[in-house]
């Protein structure tokens, strides 16, 4: 993903926005708790619209790659 870089000497290797240290996580906890893309812009202006859907993107390629196992009671 191009918009994505992971880099062991930034914010400890977890996943951000190319030429920031914002993580990939971080973008996702604004929008699970209600922030709009605009309320994102307008707060982190180093950001577009396209890093967002990057970040988004990103998070469904990693669910997608994971394996589950259920644990039933």
């Amino acid at each position: 993903m191009e918009r994505i870089e992971i880099n062991p000497r930034k914010m400890g290797g977890k996943p951000v926005i190319k030429g920031t240290r914002i993580p990939v996580y971080f973008i996702l906890e604004l929008l699970a708790n209600g922030w709009s893309f605009e309320d994102i812009l307008e707060n982190y202006p180093q950001l577009t619209r396209e890093d967002i859907l990057a970040a988004i993107r990103y998070a469904s390629m990693i669910l997608k790659e994971e394996q589950y196992v259920g644990v039933f009671g």
